[in-house]
């Protein structure tokens, strides 16, 4: 039938967690949900493909905290090329924080995306977007005030990101983490893998208010209805080579005095829209 593989590997506690999507013509999809409260949460309606509205297909896998008393996660993210992307077409993974608000949830989230509407290129891009609720169109980089870059940041919203990883030959990856500053209460953002340490902006506390809060690692694709969805991460399942398929690993949560420690005993939970394509 000519499917393409997509794939997302999560590597948490040192435990490796396999999750893999198979990319079709698009059908109404069946959420998997396990332990997951309340129920309306969802991965949020993401509309960055040019007027398009309602037509829009978002697909995605995606490991998950229970809600909770959370203050920030920290993983690596391989970086994947996506040269065959169509402009209708967006791919990509990031570090989420859902924050309750009543009975819905607002969301601030930081990582990378291959977006050919959003960018008039199939650059990889470092990217932030904030939602006030997940049903509502949200906002990418500095579309609308929210993010608010640091001085001489190392990687700014919309930046070119590069080499991509290539495939069964090299591995490339970004380290990025987004966590609750116990001093100011705003939503920093660092990257990690670098000399050092680099602060590359911060969301402010009111855009992420209260104490319950989901964390999530995710991979999304987005594109038209009726058409075939783009590739997630490196297109291929995951089997233990880190050069071959996508991935996040060194995974570390944030404590309420900004530390960073490793989540032994915090459990994830598994998130699909398309279970029937679960290996």
């Amino acid at each position: 039938m000519g499917f393409v593989v997509v794939s997302v590997l999560l590597c948490f506690s040192f435990i490796p967690f396999y999750l893999t999507l198979v990319e079709s013509i698009d059908i109404d999809g069946n959420h998997e949900k396990n332990t997951l409260r309340p129920e309306t949460f969802q991965s949020p309606w993401r509309v960055n493909i040019t007027d398009e509205g309602t037509n829009i297909v978002s697909h995605y896998a995606m490991w998950h905290t229970d809600p909770g008393k959370f203050y920030g996660l920290r993983a690596e993210m391989s970086i994947w090329a996506s040269p065959n992307q169509e402009n209708s077409q967006e791919s990509g993974a990031s570090l989420q924080i859902y924050c309750q608000d009543g009975e819905k949830y607002n969301l601030i989230q930081d990582g990378f995306h291959v977006s050919p509407s959003l960018y008039h290129n199939k650059d990889i891009r470092f990217f932030t977007y904030w939602t006030k609720d997940l049903k509502s169109r949200g906002c990418y980089n500095s579309q609308c005030t929210g993010f608010v870059p640091a001085s001489g940041a190392e990687l700014v919203p919309g930046q070119a990101i590069a080499p991509p990883s290539i495939y069964g030959k090299q591995d490339h990856y970004i380290r990025l983490s987004v966590n609750k500053d116990p001093h100011s209460g705003d939503w920093v953002i660092y990257r990690h893998d670098l000399e050092k340490p680099s602060f590359l902006g911060h969301f402010p506390e009111e855009l992420c208010l209260g104490t319950t809060r989901i964390q999530a690692a995710t991979g999304f694709v987005n594109y038209l209805k009726n058409a075939r969805g783009p590739p997630m991460g490196s297109g291929n399942f995951p089997n233990d080579d880190d050069k071959k398929s996508a991935y996040f690993r060194r995974v570390k949560f944030y404590n309420s005095k900004g530390q960073a420690f490793d989540p032994f005993n915090t459990q994830m939970v598994r998130l699909v829209d398309r279970p029937d394509s679960i290996m």
